[in-house]
C-alpha cells in the first residue's frame, strides 16, 4: 500500500511541477515586437508612431499616413543558470532563439479610420536542462510557441484624440518534460503535448494633452487555450518491487491553459522637435495561472492517475519602463531605454523552466530614414540578480529546485519599414 501511494504522488506531482512554462522577460512574454520600441526600453504606448502601434498601441496607426508595411526579427541569446545548494552550477542548454513579426498600416486620405495588421510572437521561447542537476524529477524541458494574427481599426475622433480595437487570433503549441523517478539519468520520462486555437482582443487609446505631452493606453485580453494533445511516459528500468519497466504510452489528453491579461498606461513628453522621453507602466495578470488539470482520456494505475493538477499559484507583476529618443537630423536618430520587471513566481511552485526573478534591461539604438524607407537596430541587454529559492515543494524523490538562480540575456532587434 506504500508504494501505491507513493506510485500515486509521483503521478500528482509530475505536473505540480512541469506545468510552469518557458524563459523569457517575465514569466514567458515576448514584449520586444519591434526594434525602435526596444531601443527605448519599450516606453512606446504614448508615441506609438511606426505600424508595430498595432501591438504596441492601436490607437497610434491613425498618425500613419497611406500604406505602410514593417518587418522584424528578435535576435535573442538567454542563459539561465543554476547553482545547487551544495555548489555544483548548471546552465540551460538552450540559448539561442529567433523572432519574427510583420505589422501592415493603412490610412485612407480624408477618412477618419486606419486600418492595420500584426503578425507576431507574444510568448514563447524554451529552456532545457541537463539531466544531472538535481531537479531532474521537478522538471527537464519546456516549449511554448504562440503566434497572433491581430487585425486592427483605429478612429481619430479629433485632431487630438484616437480609440482602437482589435480582435487577436492566437495558436499555441506546448511541450513539457520531466522525470519520473529516476534522479540522474533520462531512464524515464513523463511528457505532455498539446496545441489549440483561441481569440482575445486589444484596445488603445492616444491623447495629445499638448503639443509636447501625450498620454497612451492599450489593454490586452486574457484567453485560455484549450491545448489538445497527448501524455506520453515511460519506465526502461524496473526498480524492484516499487515500479515495473514498461515501454513509451501515448494518451489522449487535455488542458485548458490560461494567458494573462496586460495593461500598459504611459506618458510621453517632447520638450524640442529633437527629444522624445517617455515613462511606461505596465502590469501583466499573471493570477490567472493558478492550478490547471490535465485530463487524461485513461489513467495508469497505480502511477499516473487520470487528472493531474498543475499547480501554479502565480502572481501579478509590472514592468517600468523609461526611454529616450533624439533626432540628430531629418535622417538619424538615436535611442535609449531601461526597463525594471519584477518576479511573478514564489519559491513554493518555483520552475527551472522559468527561472523567474527580477530583471534589469539596458538597450541602446539608432534609426535611419531615407524617402519612404525607415530602418532601426537595437541591442538590449539583460540580467537578474541572484535569486536564492528555499521551501520550493519537493517531488516524491525528494529533489527540488532550491538553490540560487541567475540570468543574463543578450539581443539584437533589426526593423525596416517602407512607406509607399
Amino acid at each position: 500500500m506504500k508504494a501505491i501511494k507513493l506510485l500515486r504522488w509521483v503521478s500528482v506531482l509530475v505536473f505540480c511541477h512541469a506545468g510552469v512554462l518557458i524563459t523569457s522577460a517575465t514569466g514567458f512574454r515576448l514584449p520586444d515586437q519591434d526594434a525602435f520600441a526596444a531601443a527605448r526600453g519599450e516606453a512606446f504606448v504614448a508615441t506609438a508612431d511606426n505600424p508595430s502601434a498595432v501591438y504596441y498601441n492601436p490607437a497610434g496607426i491613425t498618425q500613419l499616413e497611406g500604406h505602410n508595411v514593417r518587418v522584424g526579427v528578435y535576435g535573442l541569446y538567454i542563459k539561465p543558470s543554476y547553482t545547487s545548494p551544495d555548489g555544483r552550477s548548471f546552465k540551460s542548454d538552450r540559448d539561442l532563439h529567433a523572432i519574427p513579426q510583420l505589422f501592415y498600416t493603412f490610412s485612407p486620405s480624408d477618412f477618419p479610420l486606419s486600418f492595420g495588421l500584426g503578425l507576431y510572437s507574444p510568448y514563447g521561447l524554451s529552456s532545457r536542462w541537463p539531466q544531472d542537476t538535481g531537479f531532474r524529477t521537478v522538471s527537464t524541458e519546456g516549449t511554448l510557441t504562440y503566434y497572433t494574427i491581430n487585425p486592427a481599426v483605429a478612429w481619430q475622433a479629433t485632431s487630438r484624440f484616437s480609440i482602437a480595437a482589435g480582435l487577436t487570433l492566437n495558436y499555441a503549441e506546448c511541450d513539457l518534460r520531466q522525470g519520473l523517478v529516476w534522479p540522474t539519468q533520462p531512464l524515464d520520462e513523463f511528457k505532455f503535448k498539446g496545441d489549440g486555437v483561441d481569440a482575445g482582443y486589444n484596445l488603445g487609446l492616444l491623447y495629445k494633452v499638448h503639443d509636447k505631452v501625450f498620454l497612451g493606453a492599450t489593454f490586452r485580453s486574457p484567453t485560455t487555450v484549450d491545448l489538445d494533445g497527448r501524455t506520453e511516459y515511460f519506465n526502461a528500468r524496473e526498480i524492484p518491487g516499487l515500479i515495473p519497466a514498461f515501454p513509451k504510452q501515448r494518451v489522449s489528453a487535455e488542458a485548458e491553459f490560461p494567458f494573462p491579461l496586460s495593461a500598459v498606461f504611459g506618458i510621453s513628453y517632447r520638450p524640442t522637435p529633437n527629444w522624445n522621453l517617455e515613462f511606461d507602466a505596465e502590469y501583466t495578470d499573471w493570477s490567472r495561472l493558478n492550478t490547471v488539470i490535465v485530463k487524461q482520456a485513461a489513467a495508469f494505475p497505480p502511477l499516473i492517475p487520470q487528472n493531474v493538477p498543475l499547480v501554479l499559484n502565480w502572481e501579478p507583476s509590472w514592468y517600468y519602463e523609461f526611454g529616450a529618443t533624439h533626432y540628430l537630423n531629418d535622417k538619424w536618430s538615436i535611442s535609449l531605454g531601461y526597463i525594471y520587471n519584477e518576479n511573478s513566481v514564489p519559491d513554493a511552485t518555483y520552475s527551472p523552466l522559468v527561472a523567474d526573478l527580477d530583471r534589469h534591461f539596458f538597450s541602446v539604438g539608432a534609426g535611419f530614414k531615407h524617402g519612404q524607407l525607415k530602418i532601426d537596430l537595437a541591442y538590449q541587454f539583460g540580467y537578474g540578480p541572484t535569486r536564492k529559492v528555499t521551501g520550493s515543494a519537493p517531488s516524491p524523490t525528494g529533489q527540488s529546485v532550491d538553490g540560487e538562480f541567475e540570468f543574463v540575456s543578450h539581443a539584437v532587434m533589426l526593423s525596416v519599414g517602407l512607406r509607399f
